[in-house]
């Protein structure tokens, strides 16, 4: 993985300079340990950081390669997973690459394709083009929106990068939120509406988007979306079906030149790809590697609910255990949780999901001492309907975003125009809903089975790839994801929900279809999410330093209604937000707010 950066202005090259596409690709380089180069001519400035996976020796971007009377340059971040067969398809066109790196694939692809490439990529990607004598950029991110990629146009200057901080590095964008952007932080963050940068003046590339900028101009449109379509086969088809592509999609990630490894929870979808990835190792005389994850204190504080029935733990020893992989149990100390709070939101660039964030930081930072490429869960629950909000009639009608439990009880914490804001979100709710995909004939099962997985997959998905990505890379860790290959959406959003829903049970398909990988005490778990500290420990620390912070006069100290902060403080752990955000999480997400609008010198318009 990397970080890339640009600038394009056709029409004024003196907005295009150097050294500050180099200053925006500095502020990046923890996404890109290994190397960094970078392109410049009187139009455009490309940056690149490098974390070398696959092909260390080529591969080196930006990228340059002449065909046919024209040049482009390429710069990019993610993984492809079906590089051999873009080789191949290369060499039917007459071209034979020089290695096996997937840029350099990618690259031809476009070169001999054009506009038509996104669409016969399977990987996770963003990237850019530039066509020299087309004066063209042509931007691209990949169709669920694992790797990120934010832009600004602003007069005739295109800007580019993979991260909103590299982003404010450029003297024509400023840190400016605007009303909207506030009531997106205050009501729905950490997920926020798709094509949203937080600032005023940037952007995101939505998933499955691309675009073309010339003239002045960033033309964008869609090359991918959720399609519904009718299902003429059997529960067992459908079973046979996503066996086969999750198997694909997990066999095609193991390819890697630096070590890889596997996050094992003991859940069922991080062990379905362990235990595949187990017995690919194994075929070839290898052991995988696994971690799981534990907090200081958990086993003594942990408390049961509806969304984390139970610690994960014994389920991730013992499949490990079964599998037989070299596994080790990561435990985070309560302080460090607390403290990489900052950093975290650093990382993120805006305030996110409190000890989720941070702990995931720091257990990224303990992988990437022994691997560099790791295996996680990610999209199953999404796609499948592992969440409460699929089958629980409550939640499904509650007219609002499913997982955000108590809409108003962060937004009341802060001095600003709640109700405008809750019929903000409430708009982009109905809107999204709208927007949904289904056919006449659906059940009304079926149809808000759909609406389930469309919101999910836009905004709940979204935000758990960003929160992987920027705590995955912030330590130069390569995290893939085999149940964001989009074939697997595809097809299971056309299943009927009776099969995959099957006798009641969450996620029946995903069992039916990948049995006879793990023993029963996995296979019927019930879900149980990324873990949480329960450490009572965090708690108080985290109102020690939001009592501090406040005591500074900062921005949320000017926002924030002190009355409805005493009513908080004598709450218990009540969840607000997804399955693991209650009120030691509310607390720390006032922290990582007062530390990003001073990190990033925040003006409210």
């Amino acid at each position: 993985m990397c970080s890339i950066c640009g600038i394009a202005d056709f029409m004024d090259s003196n907005n295009v300079k150097v050294e500050v596409a180099l200053r925006m690709s500095r502020v990046m380089k923890h996404r890109g340990p290994d190397d960094d180069h970078y392109f410049a001519s009187d139009h455009v400035a490309l940056a690149h950081n490098r974390l070398t996976v696959i092909d260390k020796t080529n591969g080196k971007q930006p990228m340059t390669a002449y065909y046919r009377e024209k040049t482009y340059t390429i710069v990019y971040n993610g993984e492809l997973y079906n590089t051999r067969e873009l080789q191949e398809e290369l060499k039917r066109n007459g071209i034979v690459l020089s290695s096996h790196s997937d840029t350099e694939a990618l690259l031809y692809t476009y070169i001999v394709f054009g506009e038509d490439t996104p669409r016969r990529l399977n990987g996770i990607f963003s990237f850019a083009v530039y066509v020299h004598e087309e004066n063209s950029v042509f931007l691209c991110r990949d169709r669920l929106g694992v790797k990120p990629l934010y832009y600004s146009v602003i007069g005739s200057t295109l800007i580019f990068a993979s991260e909103i901080k590299g982003m404010l590095q450029h003297p024509f964008v400023h840190p400016y939120v605007d009303r909207e952007g506030l009531w997106q932080l205050l009501f729905l963050s950490p997920n926020l509406p798709m094509g949203s940068g937080v600032f005023h003046e940037i952007a995101e590339m939505a998933p499955g988007e691309c675009g073309r900028f010339s003239n002045g101009v960033l033309r964008r449109w869609r090359y991918w979306s959720m399609e519904a379509k009718e299902w003429r086969g059997s529960a067992a088809d459908a079973a046979e079906e996503i066996r086969f592509l999750l198997k694909d999609a997990i066999k095609r990630q193991l390819v890697s030149d630096v070590p890889l490894c596997s996050l094992l929870s003991g859940g069922l979808d991080s062990s379905i790809i362990s235990a595949v990835a187990a017995k690919e190792f194994r075929e070839r005389g290898e052991t995988l590697s696994t971690y799981s994850f534990e907090y200081e204190g958990n086993r003594e504080s942990f408390q049961a609910s509806l969304f984390q029935p139970q610690g994960d733990d014994d389920y991730a020893r013992y499949l490990a255990e079964f599998l037989a992989t070299d596994h080790t149990v990561l435990t985070a100390p309560t302080r460090e949780v607390a403290e990489l709070l900052i950093p975290a939101t650093e990382y993120r660039d805006f305030p996110g999901q409190a000890d989720i964030d941070s702990s995931l930081l720091y257990f990224c930072r303990q992988i990437k001492k022994r691997h560099t490429v790791g295996l996680s869960g990610e999209c199953a629950d999404e796609i499948f309907g592992g969440y409460p909000w699929f089958y629980r009639p409550e939640m499904l009608h509650s007219d609002f975003f499913p997982w955000i439990h108590a809409p108003m009880l962060r937004p009341s914490l802060f001095d600003t125009d709640v109700g405008a804001g809750y019929e903000y979100v409430k708009t982009l709710y109905k809107d999204s809903l709208n927007g949904c995909p289904v056919l006449a004939e659906d059940t009304s099962d079926m149809k808000l089975a759909r609406q389930a997985t469309w919101l999910s997959v836009r905004y709940f998905m979204v935000s758990l790839l960003q929160r992987k990505d920027r705590m995955s890379m912030a330590t130069g860790l390569e995290i893939r994801v085999p149940f964001s290959d989009h074939r697997i959406l595809e097809t299971a959003y056309n299943i009927p929900w009776s099969i995959k829903f099957e006798g009641g049970v969450e996620k029946a398909l995903l069992r039916r279809s990948m049995g006879d990988y793990l023993p029963d005490r996995i296979l019927n778990r019930k879900k149980s999410p990324y873990p949480k500290t329960h450490n009572p420990e965090y708690r108080r620390l985290v109102e020690r330093v939001l009592k501090d912070r406040l005591a500074r006069n900062g921005m949320l100290s000017q926002m924030l209604r002190r009355e409805r902060l005493a009513e908080l403080l004598t709450q218990e752990n009540q969840t607000w937000f997804g399955q693991l955000m209650s009120v030691p999480q509310l607390l720390a997400w006032l922290v990582q707010f007062d530390v990003w609008c001073e990190k990033y010198q925040v003006e409210f318009i």
